[in-house]
């Protein structure tokens, strides 16, 4: 095969992986991946490295799932894999951080020769113990833990799995329904892969994938070799659960040699807010990759230059039985401080500090009476603030980054629970002045309906710590939890709203870039009009008189 014929296969391999990943929004039962796109999905060769991966999907799954395929192939034994198998787990280390998660791997098999296999991941709603927060103190005590094993053993699912499942979760019917969808979003991948094999005269993978992961590798490690050598510091403090957490990581830039060590970063925590290295890994290679390599397909070849590491023991390298299931909280605010340090190495390129971390609440509610024979709901709501600002641009607003996950439908939220959204508007004032604004966080507000109140699991930060602004720029708005008359809450943790009252969650802006000073007037003025700034912020942060104005 011609490198041309190759590059033909590439092109073709993304659409049968976006394929695979459309087939898992379709047929998905929670809403955080029919809505959301809280998923992941790839082709892996038969060595299980990862070939291609979908664009939809989350830095977390995907980079994460490129580690998980070869615990599978470690646990299960490749001399075993038949036809018709389909493997699964939500082990937090050995898949993508937690336990809510699920990664399902389907090995692929092509004239009764194994070729690789495909691998998805999707967050289900629930999967016992105390629920979606962060209250737990071990991860036993967050829910079910499945380890590697067989979902469909040469076609025949497990009963017994499935027995398990049905009787220690809450919403058995849609778990057990995205189990199966992901199984069929392989399956989807799969038959067209066999399609694009027939048409190319291919027997297997490994052609391909060596194409592939070479020509990745190499121009990952020339973009790195670009970078002028030297070792860069940045330390970023976040909320953490009961006290601040510091994050500090150290760059060292060496020829074609990066490496990111987090020695420094404070200890595990009590709480859900820790972080399996293989979560951290991933959000830290992503950082590096879109600023370094964004044009090179991210796959085994273009992440494995990227050299991470952090201290067993610490927040970003939370040892079992450690509990983690927020680990997102923290790990999605590892991009910022890796970014903060590469700026020291390639100014004028990265973002400001965003909101960073989604601001995602699961609710239950529950009858009122307890006598009614109202049913119970669990509903999971993700939700984003402020993007940072850019060298040359304002940050985006109610924007998911790092994750990339989009925001649930008011009208579907409403739809799957017994809740009423009053209220979902951007936040005046949140973003960061700046030559750059940083982008708007939100208001929401939710109230249980008539007959129900609801307990929710906050897991939210950038309340005491907001996002940092970058070259003179000032910070984002610091979020809030409270209720609509006033009662503060708190940022993290299972509490109550009684019937009647109203839950407000104002969500935290991000930073802005460069001295506020620097902006130009008529874009102030436009921001003032659309209601993006408030009348003393376009005054106290960039000193727009009043007169005529």
């Amino acid at each position: 095969m011609s490198a041309l014929d190759y590059q033909i296969m590439w092109s073709r391999l993304i659409a049968v992986v976006e394929e695979q990943a459309t087939t898992l929004i379709r047929t998905a039962f929670s809403t955080s991946v029919r809505e959301a796109g809280d998923l992941s999905a790839g082709l892996f060769d038969r060595q299980g490295r990862m070939m291609a991966q979908a664009v939809t999907g989350t830095p977390g799954h995907v980079n994460a799932m490129a580690e998980s395929v070869g615990h599978f192939i470690d646990r299960i034994g490749a001399q075993t894999f038949r036809p018709g198998d389909v493997y699964l787990t939500n082990d937090p280390w050995m898949g993508t951080g937690h336990l809510h998660d699920f990664t399902v791997t389907t090995p692929v098999f092509r004239a009764g020769v194994h070729i690789g296999f495909f691998a998805c991941t999707a967050h289900v709603v629930d999967i016992g113990g105390r629920g979606f927060g962060p209250d737990a103190n071990e991860v036993y005590e967050e829910g079910l833990l499945v380890p590697i094993m067989r979902f469909a053993d040469g076609g025949e699912v497990s009963p017994i799995l499935l027995d398990l499942l049905r009787w220690n979760t809450r919403q058995p019917d849609q778990v057990i329904g995205d189990l199966y969808s992901l199984a069929a979003c392989n399956e989807a991948g799969e038959k067209r892969l066999q399609a694009m094999l027939d048409e190319f005269a291919l027997d297997d993978l490994d052609g391909l994938s060596t194409f592939i992961l070479e020509r990745s590798r190499a121009a990952t490690l020339a973009a790195i070799a670009a970078l002028p050598d030297g070792r860069h510091e940045n330390r970023m403090r976040v909320d953490g659960y009961d006290e601040a957490v510091d994050l500090v990581v150290t760059l060292d830039i060496a020829g074609e040699r990066l490496s990111a060590d987090f020695t420094g970063t404070g200890p595990m925590s009590r709480f859900g807010v820790n972080v399996p290295e293989v979560y951290t890994r991933a959000y830290a290679c992503y950082a590096l990759k879109c600023a370094i390599a964004p044009e090179v397909p991210n796959n085994t070849g273009s992440l494995e230059p990227f050299a991470i590491s952090a201290p067993e023991g610490c927040i970003l390298a939370a040892r079992r039985p450690a509990p983690v299931s927020v680990r997102h909280v923290i790990g999605h605010l590892v991009p910022d401080v890796v970014l903060g340090a590469l700026h020291k190495a390639l100014p004028g390129t990265v973002p400001a500090e965003g909101a960073s971390a989604l601001w995602n609440i699961q609710i239950s509610a529950r009858a009122t009476d307890p006598e009614s024979a109202l049913p119970p709901a669990e509903v999971l709501m993700f939700n984003s603030g402020g993007t940072g600002a850019r060298p040359r641009l304002d940050g985006l607003s109610a924007t998911a980054f790092p994750s990339g996950v989009k925001t649930m439908s008011v009208e579907v939220t409403e739809q799957v629970g017994p809740i009423i959204m009053w209220r979902k508007d951007l936040r005046p004032g949140s973003g960061g002045a700046g030559q750059f604004r940083g982008g708007l966080g939100q208001v929401i507000e939710i109230e249980a309906r008539d007959g129900y109140n609801f307990w929710f699991n906050a897991m939210f930060d950038r309340v005491d710590h907001p996002a940092r602004g970058r070259d003179g720029g000032l910070p984002g708005a610091p979020g809030r939890v409270e209720l609509t008359d006033g009662t503060k809450l708190r940022a993290k943790g299972r509490q109550h709203v009684p019937a009647g009252a109203r839950l407000r969650l104002s969500l935290p802006g991000g930073g802005g870039y460069g001295a506020p000073s620097d902006r130009d007037k008529a874009a102030i003025r436009a921001d003032l009009a659309a209601g993006y700034i408030t009348p003393d912020q376009a005054r106290e942060c960039y000193g727009l008189a009043e007169d005529g104005d």
